[in-house]
């Protein structure tokens, strides 16, 4: 693995352990968020753990390229679903990272992922 993917991975899986432990942090929080936003309790209750384990597998290098493969396309279905709500016009908190993320969903939150997208796919295609 280059340098250059270590690094994305590293920091792609410590932003998924971070986002994943923020919302079990405040999971009552993040249920409510989550419901706000028209996602599925049961949905929103595994997403957390989903992130966590998705987040120590791209740190740890286990079963590599397959985590930063499913990393850039969970960057890809959380951005499609933020794009959807921003043109449906709800724009509730985003709860992406927990208590942290209190802003109304818009443009910001898709530059942010588009970053977070490219250093995922560095994790992939410099391997």
């Amino acid at each position: 693995m280059t340098s250059v993917a270590l690094v994305a991975s590293l920091l792609t899986g410590a932003m998924f352990v971070f986002s994943g432990g923020a919302k079990l942090a405040d999971h009552h929080d993040w249920l409510r968020q989550s419901a706000d936003l028209g996602v599925d309790r049961r949905l929103a209750s595994i997403v957390p753990w989903y992130e966590i384990v998705l987040g120590a597998l791209l740190v740890s290098g286990a079963l590599r390229p397959w985590p930063a493969i499913l990393a850039v396309l969970t960057l890809l279905v959380f951005t499609v679903f933020i794009v959807r709500r921003i043109l449906d016009g709800t724009r509730p908190p985003c709860a992406c990272f927990g208590r942290a993320s209190t802003r109304p969903l818009g443009p910001r939150h898709i530059a942010r992922n588009s970053v977070l997208l490219v250093i995922a796919v560095l994790g992939v295609f410099a391997a």
